[in-house]
């Protein structure tokens, strides 16, 4: 399963930032809508499209290998 490091990297930033970032304003900045943001945040395995993989990337200033992560589901 490819899993989106949405809140990771939220938590980076706003670290490095000093400061809390809403989700509105990623919302505001990124041009991704409020719905899909929330279900990349709360919704494992959700297939988010290219442009919004897109717009966090540029949003974050990252590459798509250090936003998305894959992950294996084989049991042990």
């Amino acid at each position: 399963m490819i899993r989106i490091r949405f809140k990771q990297l939220l938590d980076d930033k706003g670290f490095k930032e000093r400061r809390r970032i809403s989700v509105s304003e990623v919302v505001n900045e990124s041009g991704v809508s409020q719905t899909t943001l929330s279900r990349i945040a709360n919704t494992p395995g959700y297939n988010a499209r290219l442009d919004a993989i897109d717009a966090l990337c540029k949003y974050f200033g990252c590459t798509p290998g250090e936003l998305l992560e894959y992950v294996d589901e084989t049991p042990e």
